[in-house]
């Protein structure tokens, strides 16, 4: 975007406000390495599920902590521009959207030893900048140093609204009051855990999208950007 200078952007925020949508569109434009740190955590949970690992809303910690090391989690381009999420060299790109995964990401995501391991895996792929990542964490624990940091947010029912379309339009038989009441509670989850709560990091600059368009937001994202980097020019 200007004179070959990389930075890594952050950006944080609440469950359904259209994070990913804003970093993978940010990525693109700029030509940088878009990662997805909330399809990791959803990937865990799957891998969780799928190996019963989950029992009455309850992680077996010591079985998940003998095997996280063996999950190997990446990000491959599709069709569409973007990136599938793969575990194990399995496209789990849809199986980790549903409402139970979603569910089970914040429980795994509570648990001190899947979380060093993600972020320990996160700051590898940002070592050389380039990189626009999305999640809870990423401006305060990920990459505190990040030229840009962004805190996304909307109303919860809003949020809900467009959480509720998007699983629609893939097929899934859902019920909107039940998609709203899980993002109340991966908010409340996500807000109130002790290892790496949801919290905006000092330095981070705000976007409430409740009343922007797609494109409105998209908008400020890239002036945003254009900003830092201008800033990072200035100071070398």
């Amino acid at each position: 975007m200007s004179d070959n200078i990389k930075i890594n952007i952050a950006i944080d925020g609440h469950s359904s406000c259209g994070k990913s949508t804003i970093a993978k569109g940010l990525a693109k434009k700029i030509g940088y390495t878009y990662i997805d740190s909330g399809a990791m955590y959803r990937a865990v949970a799957l891998y969780c599920l799928q190996n019963g690992l989950i029992k009455d809303g309850v992680v077996d910690e010591p079985a998940l902590k003998s095997s996280i090391k063996t999950l190997i989690i990446e990000f491959r381009p599709n069709s569409m521009g973007g990136a599938d999420t793969y575990m194990n060299n399995v496209n789990v790109e849809n199986e980790i959207r549903s409402l139970e995964a979603a569910s089970a990401a914040s429980k795994v995501s509570t648990i001190k030893f899947v979380r060093q391991t993600m972020v320990y895996l996160q700051q590898q792929m940002g070592k050389n900048k380039g990189v626009v990542m999305d999640g809870r964490d990423i401006g305060t624990v990920v990459f505190p140093d990040a030229e840009l940091k962004i805190f996304v947010t909307a109303k919860p029912e809003i949020r809900a609204e467009r959480r509720y379309k998007e699983l629609l339009n893939k097929g899934l038989d859902v019920d909107y009051d039940d998609v709203l009441a899980n993002v109340i509670e991966r908010d409340e989850r996500d807000s109130n855990r002790t290892e790496s709560p949801l919290r905006q990091a000092e330095d981070s600059v705000v976007l409430d999208n409740s009343d922007l368009t797609p494109d409105q937001q998209f908008e400020w994202a890239v002036s945003a950007c254009k900003t830092a980097i201008e800033k990072v020019k200035a100071s070398r």
